[in-house]
């Protein structure tokens, strides 16, 4: 049997979705904040909590970066659904929902977790605890666990400002959603930058 583009765009968000969650479910249920397992000496399971952007970086107020996730994240299903109408690439189109469900990932932790979920400070989560939620709807933290430090050191002396301090490549930690949204946007620039602006210079021209 065949897949059609739409069949396809619809199958990789929802297992971008599925994945995402079975993973940050099975952290909150089986780690303390804090808590890493080795998997190698370059990769661990790092279980840690956000307010703010992907990988963990944190600009605005926790209102306004959810409400702009959910604004952001209705644009892209439009736009999912005008690549359809316009029989765009299927490459192009499982990009944009790759970026989609990464979006839609996080935006599950913001808006839920923090009702379902007790706190994981100290303790494993509870789902469903009988005293409520560590937070209130909209202000839930996001789960991130993905730990890559490839690279551990410490900064010669002579850097101005860093010498003597710890040295780790790659700092930052992340979860699926997160690397979601990376490969699709870093797919989109490396093979697909004359479809995207061919695509927003038609949406000019509709408007």
């Amino acid at each position: 049997m065949r897949f059609s583009k739409t069949a396809w765009t619809i199958l990789v968000i929802f297992l971008v979705l599925l994945a995402d969650q079975v993973l940050k479910f099975w952290v909150k249920t089986h780690m303390e904040l804090g808590e890493s397992i080795k998997i190698t000496n370059w990769f661990y399971i790092y279980f840690t909590e956000n307010n703010g952007m992907a990988f963990g970086w944190e600009f605005f107020d926790k209102i306004f970066l959810t409400i702009f996730r959910i604004v952001a994240s209705v644009a892209i299903a439009w736009y999912l659904f005008e690549l359809k109408k316009n029989n765009y690439k299927l490459g192009y189109m499982i990009c944009i929902a790759l970026i989609f469900a990464g979006a839609v990932g996080n935006i599950i932790d913001c808006i839920f977790y923090g009702k379902i979920f007790s706190g994981s400070y100290g303790q494993i989560a509870t789902l469903f605890p009988p005293e409520g939620g560590y937070a209130s709807w909209l202000h839930g933290r996001v789960v991130d666990m993905f730990y890559f430090p490839l690279i551990e050191g410490i900064w010669p002396s002579w850097v101005p400002y860093l010498g003597g301090q710890d040295f780790i490549f790659f700092r930052p930690i992340f979860n699926l959603a997160d690397a979601s949204i990376s490969v699709g946007v870093a797919i989109l620039l490396l093979f697909y930058r004359k479809t995207l602006s061919g695509s927003l210079e038609r949406k000019k021209v509709h408007e």
